[in-house]
């Protein structure tokens, strides 16, 4: 393929495409065109084309490195040899399945899911994607304590289905007239006495949070903050969701991150990488105390695609891999490298690069702008990188590797982020001094 797409994969004529324009085009006319031309007005005009491990391809032929990565759907890398063999041998005898019955697949990725989960989570109720499975946990809590009211954090993010779109902040839930105060109350990120204060007049059914908010720029919680919305929970009969959808799967180095903080929640929603990136799955796994409507009418939710068969199997494998001790290992390893390289990029611009948000491979790097994060993702894009700057908070870019990323490739990744960080600080600054690249 030639670097000035003149030429098409064949995987773009297999579909039709002429050229990448002609995809740009179609998908302006087709597609979503608010969505297609801020890219296009970005300067990243990215059409991803071929992809290998952590590696992504435009259809130009440009290479990049993804530490983006689809918000944790790709921890393993695109395509995974190990996932697509177990997909691949699958479809040999596995489909979709028929969602109504008992199912091999199902319940062996149940029993897997609560082995892996922290104490308490008995069962496992499938979705296809992450806010459908945040919509699950959420008319579980309700059922299971007969409380309407949903408490979430300020600027969280948990998905755009119906529940979930109203947990989180306004820019969705206004958009499609989803926002209800009165039943889904906001609190501050680490502020004790607003969460005590939502919860105190027993009316609430859950708090659902994420370990680590993603789309507000990965804001750490303060020592002991989650511990004590975990008992306030169970001071007020209030049951506990940890949204997991991206610091689960050892991102954290832990299998769980919610576990580093020794909180067994009542309901765990994992989605995204659970998927091995080859086939859409979410989980939501329950207590005994949140599963009664799996007894009472275990026909209460239904998903055509929920649990689909093809994607337990990827499920399988990729939980298998994330498990691993030498998963493990390497999760400690590449962050230990990422961190000791950001703290040099850091104090070569430290008016610029002013923070590091970092637990495992979840990092946050914010800068001295409110776009900071946008002029960085552009310069990383032009060098080879992508990265996206957070929704809820441009300051913020969303730096994560991947939990398998080669030492070689971490010391590429870091090399290419310090030449694009000192190129954005002079874009927006115009005054950050030059570093040599290693």
């Amino acid at each position: 393929m030639a670097d000035d797409g003149s030429a098409v994969s064949a995987a773009a004529a297999q579909l039709g495409f002429s050229s990448k324009e002609d995809a740009l085009a179609k998908s302006l006319e087709y597609w979503n065109p608010g969505k297609t031309q801020f890219w296009i007005d970005e300067g990243i005009p990215l059409v991803i084309d071929r992809r290998e491990g952590y590696f992504i391809y435009d259809m130009s032929g440009k290479r990049l490195l993804d530490v983006h990565l689809n918000g944790g759907t790709y921890n393993l890398g695109h395509r995974n040899p190990e996932v697509v063999a177990a997909v691949t041998s699958a479809m040999a005898h596995f489909d979709i399945g028929n969602h109504h019955f008992p199912s091999m697949a199902r319940a062996a990725l149940a029993e897997a899911l609560v082995q892996s989960a922290p104490p308490g989570l008995t069962k496992v109720v499938y979705g296809s994607g992450g806010g459908e499975a945040i919509d699950i946990a959420l008319k579980t809590a309700r059922h299971a304590t007969k409380r309407r009211k949903i408490v979430s954090i300020v600027k969280a993010y948990h998905g755009h289905t119906g529940l979930a779109v109203a947990t989180g902040d306004e820019r969705f839930s206004e958009l499609f007239l989803s926002e209800r105060p009165e039943e889904f109350p906001h609190v501050p990120f680490n502020d004790l006495d607003a969460m005590d204060a939502a919860l105190r007049g027993r009316d609430v059914a859950a708090v659902i949070m994420e370990t680590i908010p993603a789309t507000y720029g990965f804001p750490l919680p303060e020592p002991g903050y989650l511990e004590t919305v975990k008992q306030l929970c169970e001071r007020y009969g209030t049951l506990y969701i940890a949204d997991e959808v991206q610091t689960g799967l050892m991102r954290t180095g832990e299998l769980w991150g919610i576990t580093k903080h020794g909180i067994s929640p009542d309901i765990l929603v994992t989605g995204k990488g659970i998927s091995g990136g080859m086939y859409p799955i979410a989980a939501v796994l329950v207590s005994e105390r949140a599963a009664g409507w799996l007894t009472e009418d275990g026909f209460g939710h239904i998903s055509t695609f929920g649990g689909a068969e093809l994607g337990c199997v990827a499920a399988l494998k990729a939980l298998e891999i994330c498990s691993r001790p030498e998963t493990r290992s390497m999760v400690h390893y590449i962050a230990e490298l990422v961190r000791s390289g950001l703290r040099e990029i850091q104090a070569t611009y430290p008016d610029w690069f002013v923070g590091i948000r970092q637990n495992g491979v979840v990092l946050g790097l914010e800068f001295a702008h409110p776009q900071g994060a946008k002029a960085v993702m552009r310069r990383l894009y032009e060098h080879g990188v992508w990265a996206i700057f957070s929704t809820l908070d441009p300051r913020v870019l969303q730096y994560k590797p991947g939990i398998l990323l080669e030492p070689e490739l971490v010391e590429e990744l870091l090399m290419r982020t310090e030449v694009a960080i000192g190129a954005a600080a002079r874009d927006v600054r115009g005054a950050a001094p030059r570093r040599a690249v290693r």
